[in-house]
């Protein structure tokens, strides 16, 4: 077998882009479904808290529990519902019109004006245990800002104004999930390309036929491997580029680092998700087989265990350890610092070598796999 040959590279590179533009259903997994995706994590999912649907039960009309229930009626977080009783509340609430339910007790002005004002009720739904936490902790805020303006929570023996705190959240000011979900998008549409469609290439030549004339070519292992991997390499890229493009312009996502950042980020992450998708096609020899294997190994692993929509340090600790052998896991918070904090080259280059070495895991196998065809 001779050895390796630039020209019959080519070749073959021209080969698998000509099977990839007759193949419509390759443009539509790396362009028009990434679009979807990313409408979908823009505009219809969202995990902001704001105009959070709740009830206020007034049972005081003095002028102090006026101005709480006031506070809670302009605050941008709730869409408040009033009532006296709490009875009509309880029903909104069963029927999941209202997420929450405050209650202003009858004593409370009487309590403001001795200097001691009475509790509070705040009713969470708790089938919905994030909303829920999130109802509490901004009903809470807005009581303890209402108070601070009022002058309730001063000391009575401390000298001068009382402590005032002052919150600020670096990055992301408005606390926008679109902002981390665009990112994070952006993986799951690199995984698609990079897994997916990568675990059909081997299987499909065995599936009709040509894999033994292309064995009983010349051709090198390297070339083989190179000629599979490189059009969709180039294919994931142009779909991230489209894919940052459009965060950047139509969802208004911050960029503030660099593009050189981005693509070496993204060629990492490409190395393990194609030596992957490379792995399960050579070792399936059949599309659909090798499909359902990239699906549990690439796609859903990156959805659920890689930071994307769960945060890995709220799920138990054995799954906590799961997900350091997910490479997506390297990804995600190496996109989200690119975006949203800038070049940060202490987190980025750790995530970069972790991808690069299950890069080399996956192509090792790969290669172990297929050697015995083709040399």
């Amino acid at each position: 077998m001779s050895g390796f040959s630039p020209r019959r590279l080519a070749a073959l590179v021209r080969k698998e882009g000509a099977q990839i533009l007759r193949d419509p259903s390759t443009f539509l997994i790396a362009f028009v479904l990434p679009m979807i995706l990313l409408f979908l994590f823009g505009y219809a999912v969202s995990l902001d808290t704001s105009r959070t649907r709740i009830g206020l039960v007034l049972q005081d009309s003095s002028a102090p529990a006026l101005r709480l229930a006031q506070a809670y009626q302009t605050s941008p977080y709730f869409e408040v519902t009033m009532a006296r009783t709490i009875q009509p509340m309880r029903e909104k609430m069963v029927g999941g019109d209202l997420r929450a339910i405050i209650v202003i007790p009858s004593d409370f002005g009487a309590g403001v004006k001795r200097g001691r004002p009475p509790a509070i009720q705040i009713i969470t739904d708790g089938s919905q245990p994030n909303t829920a936490n999130f109802a509490a902790a901004y009903g809470e805020g807005v009581r303890a800002q209402w108070a601070a303006a009022e002058g309730l929570e001063r000391n009575p023996g401390a000298a001068g104004p009382p402590v005032s705190l002052s919150a600020r959240f670096w990055y992301n000011p408005e606390l926008k999930s679109r902002y981390f979900l665009v990112p994070g998008s952006i993986a799951i549409v690199m995984t698609m390309i990079g897994t997916l469609l990568t675990a059909l290439v081997v299987a499909r030549e065995w599936e009709r036929g040509t894999m033994e004339a292309m064995m009983a070519t010349p051709i090198t292992m390297v070339e083989f491997i190179v000629s599979k991997l490189l059009p969709y390499y180039l294919l994931a890229l142009c779909s991230m580029a489209m894919c940052t493009a459009i965060g950047i312009w139509a969802f208004g996502v911050p960029f503030r680092g660099s593009l050189l950042t981005l693509f070496a980020i993204a060629s990492a992450f490409l190395m393990p998700a194609l030596g992957l998708g490379l792995f399960i096609s050579s070792a399936t020899k059949n599309q659909f087989v090798a499909s359902q294997i990239a699906t549990l190994a690439g796609f859903l692993p990156t959805f659920l265990l890689s930071g994307f929509i769960f945060e890995i340090a709220s799920m138990p600790w054995p799954i906590q350890a799961i997900t350091y052998i997910v490479p997506a896991r390297y990804l995600i918070p190496s996109l989200q610092t690119v975006f949203l904090a800038g070049d940060q080259w202490g987190l980025i280059l750790p995530n970069i070598g972790v991808m690069l070495g299950f890069g080399l895991f996956f192509f090792t196998l790969s290669f172990r796999v297929t050697r015995r065809s083709l040399d």
